[in-house]
């Protein structure tokens, strides 16, 4: 909620996205904040009158001339997109966007892609295709483990919700965490075992140095034999040459992927044609202006008046 006390914000509002629809995040945001002068890209005349930036992918050089900028907002809740650029002022604080209605999203599309394997879904999808009416007999769901790469807000909403669900649910992330109900690990040491408990595996994790490449071909491998992978993170995360051999293979069962480590993925790409994947067009969640905007006209309020913003992100972690 806004602080009705709080100054008008200074200054206009840039937007950039090639995904997102500037007309309904100006509306969404000026619900909130009536006064605020919210422009497109294209529209920016003097980079010095912008004060704050919502943004998704911008190009480089985007930020080299806003000299009064005092805050960037990522339109989404990974700050890998900003990362390694050299035209962002270090005072500027950067935000993401944490909506509860994204982590909704995510759980929904992270339990409809493991019930689907859980299910065999992908067999009897390939039975209706050849006209072949094929029983297989539904598994329990206490004996299916899903292993969670990621506990960070989306990551633990799916892992609760999986284990809600019955799954006999593994967590893993680089700093301890506490979830009910689910065997959380933690630390590089101990990412082989999780893997190799994994039925299905879900990759929540955030694009770092650090998880840059972290699933080699060598870690896949450590998946039981005829394991589905989830990946809703970021492409390249995981060696996808290597995905994709072990699921030509047959060592990996079955994938459901939502991200690449080109996007959109090339046409020619093998991934397209594999009976045991099913692809997605980066959309597992995504940032819902309706309920966005009360948090990022709070934040815009929060630097007026000098206040620490909330869910501020630290660049050189990526996170």
């Amino acid at each position: 909620m806004t602080a009705p006390h709080a100054s008008r914000p200074s200054g206009a509002l840039v937007f950039y996205s090639e995904f997102d629809k500037f007309d309904i995040w100006k509306a969404a945001l000026q619900t909130h904040l009536p006064d605020l002068r919210v422009l497109n890209s294209h529209e920016v005349e003097d980079p010095e009158d912008i004060h704050f930036a919502l943004v998704w992918k911008p190009p480089a050089g985007f930020f080299a001339k806003m000299k009064n900028l005092k805050l960037i907002v990522i339109l989404g809740a990974g700050a890998d997109t900003l990362t390694g650029r050299d035209d962002l002022p270090e005072h500027v604080p950067v935000t993401r966007i944490s909506d509860p209605h994204m982590a909704r999203m995510m759980a929904g599309y992270v339990l409809f892609s493991t019930l689907r394997h859980a299910r065999d879904i992908p067999f009897f999808e390939a039975a209706q295709r050849r006209g072949e009416w094929a029983y297989r007999h539904p598994r329990n769901p206490e004996d299916i483990r899903v292993a969670v790469l990621g506990l960070g807000e989306l990551g633990s909403r799916a892992a609760l919700e999986l284990q809600r669900q019955g799954f006999d649910v593994l967590g893993w992330s680089r700093n301890p965490r506490q979830l009910d109900g689910v065997r959380c690990h933690a630390g590089m040491d101990s990412l082989d075992t999780v893997l190799s408990q994994a039925d299905i595996l879900v990759i929540m994790l955030p694009l770092t140095r650090d998880t840059r490449g972290l699933l080699t071909r060598e870690r896949l491998m450590r998946l039981p034999r005829d394991a589905a992978v989830i990946n809703v993170a970021r492409g390249a995360i995981v060696d996808q040459q290597a995905l994709t051999a072990l699921l030509q293979s047959g060592h990996i069962g079955a994938a459901t992927l939502d991200v690449f480590e080109r996007e959109p993925l090339p046409p020619a790409d093998p991934l397209w044609k594999m009976p045991n994947v099913l692809i997605t067009p980066h959309l597992s969640s995504v940032a819902i202006p309706g309920s966005a905007a009360k948090q990022i006209a709070d934040n815009l309020l929060r630097v007026t008046n000098g206040e620490p913003v909330n869910d501020r992100v630290d660049l050189r972690r990526g996170y």
